[in-house]
């Protein structure tokens, strides 16, 4: 074992197998809330964080349903200007070359997305602006309703609207990924009809393993594979069942996926890191029957993640099987659908 790998393997207290493969693998969290970035110690810290436990790519979420477009286009200037001034440990991505290029230079690749429709305030033409900012996937509708569809978790099960169906053949056409995580069942199967470019679920679990709004049916997880999507499971513990995020419970939910649909069709999107008293509800986040209070929601954290590829390579998956779940699934999709 080199040097390399034995320091890897010792600070990640895994063995040396997993400690390369995860070294190795593009392992890229598709998902990371970045609304506390106002605070230069959380940014630091969490970013940092990512870093140490092998992340190469990130996902920051940078608006969404409670976001108008002027407050939209503020705050990806902003990021812009964070990231490419901090050039040294970052990445801002802009082609799957960029994220490539990150990894050779033992960089963070930073990526950008929207959690809901609404900053285009009814506007497709928004969707290409919206790319060449660096908004690279965007999701329908944040669980309540907006002009393109319903949330996961509004009353009615409406499906996609006329907005929404030229929304999704922009996207199509610039080569925003469509997302359909915290959508309605209907507008979700409704967008994978429409939608001529492989769609996904950033961060949604199998509500087959927990019956939650949050998570999504087994139709739902085959029609999104049929679309050559992947769905990327999250690590809330709300949404993997009795609030336990440990490494164990997530793996369980990933190797429900992968029997169903493939390994060439699962990754991750962990959601959050932030610890509960950072994060605060919300009336776009009404609470499910059963949840727990909010400041005592479990959030899978960055450190678990070699100890997550260990898990699955106990399980007896394949090296080139974890390496796709941990990211390589997700490069594919920015392959195909990034233009």
């Amino acid at each position: 074992m080199s040097d390399d790998l034995h320091e890897l393997a010792s600070k990640w207290k895994v063995s040396s197998d997993a400690s390369k493969v995860h070294r190795d693998a593009y392992v890229w969290d598709n998902t990371l809330p970045w609304s506390r970035e106002a605070k230069p110690d959380i940014r630091v810290k969490h970013l940092s964080r990512m870093k140490e436990a092998g992340h190469d790519v990130l996902s920051l979420t940078l608006g969404g349903d409670r976001t108008s477009l002027s407050q939209a286009v503020h705050k990806i200037a902003s990021e812009r200007q964070y990231f490419q001034s901090h050039s040294d440990d970052f990445v801002l991505v802009e082609s799957v070359a960029d994220i490539k290029r990150a990894k050779q230079e033992n960089k963070l690749a930073i990526v950008f997305h929207f959690q809901g429709t609404n900053p285009i305030e009814s506007n497709v033409q928004m969707a290409e602006v919206y790319y060449r900012l660096g908004i690279r996937h965007m999701l329908m509708a944040y669980n309540l309703r907006n002009p393109v569809g319903d949330g996961c978790k509004e009353r009615m099960d409406s499906g996609l609207s006329h907005l929404g169906v030229n929304l999704v053949q922009e996207m199509n056409r610039v080569g925003m990924v469509v997302d359909c995580s915290h959508t309605g069942y209907k507008t979700t199967m409704d967008v994978m009809d429409v939608s001529t470019a492989p769609v996904v679920f950033s961060h949604s679990n199998p509500k087959a393993l927990n019956d939650h709004p949050r998570n999504i049916l087994d139709d739902q997880i085959k029609k999104c594979a049929g679309t050559g999507g992947v769905v990327g499971v999250n690590g809330v513990g709300l949404f993997l069942g009795d609030n336990d995020s440990s490494t164990e419970n997530q793996i369980r939910h990933v190797d429900y996926l992968v029997q169903m649909i493939g390994a060439d069709h699962v990754g991750f999107g962990n959601d959050h890191v932030y610890a509960p008293e950072e994060t605060s509800p919300s009336a776009w986040n009404p609470p499910a029957a059963g949840d727990v209070p909010w400041s005592e929601i479990s959030y899978t954290q960055p450190e678990q993640m070699p100890k997550f590829t260990e898990g699955l390579l106990k399980k007896g998956y394949s090296e080139s099987d974890v390496s796709n779940i941990l990211g390589g699934n997700w490069l594919r999709i920015a392959e195909q659908v990034w233009k």
